[in-house]
């Protein structure tokens, strides 16, 4: 009777994992229903609210966070003391893979913008289907090599677009990745210094550029919310 109860419980988790975004979108896509198993038995699920740490900068996360649900960012403490936004996150994404092939404490912090749903994937498990199924493997360093990529993108975008182009690139990333609410506002909420951080300014450049976007009726601002009221004018503006 028990070994029917585990059978159902083990099918049952495979089942869930087997149909879960983050599979379907991320390097896990390439595991084997027999690794599907070994996955489900060995992750930990978290909810994580708005505001609270996945996990901080500096600290060995010994394994990788899927985003089963939510919204996150991952930052870096600067020099001044800010918290500066280098990534937002979405459900499908792998967290802290990078610093695990590294074998390096984690060189961002992870936190929840909205409520979140992350399973962890102990390292144990991760290096085991690296080292047996050489697609996995392929897939997660094409994964870091593409997270390397945007990294360097963003680098290039801070030295040859100018702040109101950023403003523009990251209004539209916002709503293109993330969607928007039923009164049409952006459905990530940053506070201005977040926004200023992403962009690379002060607070007081961004909050003067958004109420510049809000004259020219690229945008309405709602209070804290943002809607785009011009997609078109914004993609021009961006590519200028």
């Amino acid at each position: 009777m028990i070994r029917i109860v585990n059978f159902a419980v083990n099918y049952f988790a495979m089942n869930k994992c087997d149909q879960c975004i983050v599979r379907q979108l991320s390097s896990l896509k390439a595991l084997n229903k027999e690794e599907v198993v070994k996955l489900a038995n060995s992750k930990t699920t978290y909810k994580i609210k708005k505001g609270e740490a996945i996990f901080e900068e500096g600290e060995v996360t010994n394994g990788v966070f899927c985003v089963k649900d939510g919204i996150g960012k991952l930052s870096k403490l600067s020099a001044n003391g800010k918290d500066q936004i280098v990534k937002l996150v979405k459900s499908g994404e792998l967290l802290g893979q990078r610093s695990m092939i590294s074998n390096e404490p984690a060189n961002l912090s992870a936190k929840a913008v909205a409520d979140m749903e992350v399973c962890f994937i102990p390292k144990s498990e991760i290096i085991h289907f690296f080292n047996n199924n050489n697609q996995f493997s392929m897939n997660l360093m094409q994964s870091v090599c593409e997270d390397l990529k945007e990294s360097e993108n963003d680098k290039i975008a801070l030295v040859q677009k100018t702040v109101k182009q950023r403003l523009a690139e990251t209004l539209l990333h916002l709503h293109e990745a993330f969607g928007e609410n039923e009164d049409q506002t952006l459905k990530v909420q940053l506070s201005r210094e977040e926004l200023a951080g992403i962009i690379g300014t002060a607070t007081e450049s961004c909050i003067r550029l958004l109420s510049d976007f809000n004259k020219l009726e690229l945008i309405e601002l709602s209070g804290k919310k943002i809607i785009l009221k011009n997609v078109k004018a914004l993609k021009k503006l961006a590519a200028d």
